[in-house]
């Protein structure tokens, strides 16, 4: 029996974004939602291999405190930097497709996200950090025994 005053239903073939959404339907909000920004597959295993090395660092923190911009892996004593860019976000130059759903708007942000990986390694470098870039398809094993020899070579004479 139905409640004479409840409101209809919204008929659920009709998606309304939210005010200030760039999705296009409901299932492309809740897929760009789940995209995580830190703690990927491959951080996750490059870091477990460091890890095993006897290495400690800093996990999605800022190197400079006046750079609003986090590294994935940050070992501030050998003032080193590391992040595993993911090759649609950071356009890989092997792998990048650009999209066929709102090309404008995603082809123009990950354009920004070029323009920004570029501006956070020239102001790292004019600080005196090295900074390490790897893609997300680069093998962690590689990757790994890259940061350690670069760790090892800049830690701190004692």
């Amino acid at each position: 029996m139905s409640n004479p005053t409840s409101e209809p239903d919204p008929s659920p073939t009709t998606w309304v974004p939210p005010e200030g959404s760039w999705a296009s339907s409901a299932a492309r909000r809740r897929n760009m939602q789940a995209i995580r920004s830190r703690d990927t597959a491959p951080e996750l295993l490059v870091r477990r291999l460091v890890h095993a090395q006897g290495l400690r660092y800093r996990v999605a923190v800022r190197p400079l405190s006046d750079l609003r911009r986090t590294a994935d892996m940050v070992f501030r004593p050998a003032k080193i930097a590391v992040f595993i860019d993911g090759c649609y976000w950071h356009g890989c130059p092997d792998h990048y497709v650009p999209p066929k759903t709102n090309p404008g708007y995603w082809s123009d942000k990950v354009a920004r996200n070029i323009t920004r990986d570029r501006d956070t390694d020239e102001r790292l470098q004019a600080a005196g950090w090295l900074v390490l870039r790897f893609w997300e398809h680069e093998t962690a094993e590689e990757c790994s025994a890259a940061i350690c020899h670069a760790v090892t070579s800049r830690r701190p004479k004692t």
